[in-house]
């Protein structure tokens, strides 16, 4: 049935009369839409910019910490360069996505609230699929969250070397979710950070250097603190070892007494990972000055057997049983080998 001109100006009457009762509540509704994306965009926008600052402003803070001033304070925390770049970047992409979804995601429920949709179903539906989706992840989300909890804390960073339990050696990258690590015969660990239950670090804090310093018994004591003491206030002065020690060199005294040796220890706090190194140069710098003192150093205690004994024939070769001589002596031995044929 073909429409009469009647009928279709009672139609194009009815549209225009809903339009013009509906268009004041899509007006309002496009510009709610429209002023929570801008402010959605904006908020996001400056949010990271200030997430940026403050990444910034950590690092020049530690590089702050990290110069002449800071270097020998017990207890700093020794960073480099990639270290700093490595963790400031994990950090500040953890915090801006962190952002950008808890703001995005508001905005976008506020629209669709906006369009007067029921948001229960929808939320209801999305919480069912987070818990399958985090519970068949669930390695997934441990990694990141102990990563991420990992670098805020500052457990490592790149240069350090530590030991996770399941490996050690130098880290060379940070990750969310991987640490790796160079071993001591070059080879690479990827460690994942929900698996590390302990991390040992031997990079934070200050290490300890000991020597060992074995002399005679019978040597002058006062002598020989005053050439020690003076080997190790030379050498605190002394590039580049005076960034190296963290403290002074100690004479702790006699570490051990024995019949011909006395054992005195030499101690000193160091930069991490540099105690070996102090060692060897305290060694030959200590070997150096009681050599030119004439004091000598000897290898270590002596042990002292017991006294038994001394067994007047010991030494003394047995007479032969088949001697020529026909003496008692020769007739009456025992031969220690029987020879062929002989009857036992």
């Amino acid at each position: 049935m073909v429409p009469s001109l009647q009928d279709a100006q009672e139609s194009a009457t009815n549209a225009a009369s809903w339009v013009e009762q509906n268009w004041s509540t899509w007006l309002a509704i496009g510009l709610k839409v429209l002023l929570i994306v801008v402010i959605a965009v904006a908020l996001r926008v400056a949010v990271r910019r200030a997430i940026t600052k403050l990444i910034e402003r950590m690092n020049r803070t530690v590089q702050t910490a990290d110069g002449p001033s800071g270097g020998t304070a017990l207890g700093s925390l020794l960073v480099n360069v990639e270290r700093r770049r490595q963790r400031s970047q994990a950090i500040g992409s953890v915090l801006r996505s962190v952002a950008s979804f808890i703001i995005l995601g508001t905005a976008a429920l506020m629209v669709l609230s906006a369009f007067q949709i029921n948001l229960a179903p929808l939320l209801a539906s999305a919480g069912v699929a987070g818990v399958a989706i985090g519970f068949g992840a669930r390695n997934l989300v441990t990694d990141f969250l102990s990563g991420v909890f990992m670098i805020l804390e500052d457990q490592y960073g790149v240069g350090d070397t530590i030991d996770a339990g399941v490996a050690s050696g130098e880290v060379i990258e940070v990750g969310l979710r991987v640490t790796k690590l160079r071993g001591d015969q070059g080879e690479i660990w990827y460690v994942r950070n929900g698996e590390v239950k302990r991390i040992g670090n031997l990079s934070q804090g200050w290490a300890t250097a000991g020597v060992d310093v074995t002399v005679r018994s019978d040597e002058d004591l006062e002598r020989l603190k005053e050439k020690l003491a003076e080997v190790g206030e030379k050498m605190s002065r002394e590039d580049p070892w005076n960034e190296l020690l963290w403290g002074p060199i100690e004479i702790l005294g006699l570490d051990s007494v024995f019949l011909d040796s006395m054992v005195i220890r030499l101690t000193a706090k160091t930069m991490p990972g540099k105690s070996l190194t102090v060692e060897r140069e305290l060694r030959w710098r200590v070997k150096r000055a009681l050599d030119a003192a004439g004091i000598r150093i000897v290898g270590g205690t002596t042990v002292i057997p017991e006294e038994e004994p001394l067994d007047p024939t010991a030494g003394m070769a047995a007479p032969s049983a088949y001697s020529n001589t026909g003496s008692p002596q020769a007739q009456a031995a025992t031969p220690l080998v029987a020879p062929p044929g002989a009857p036992r």
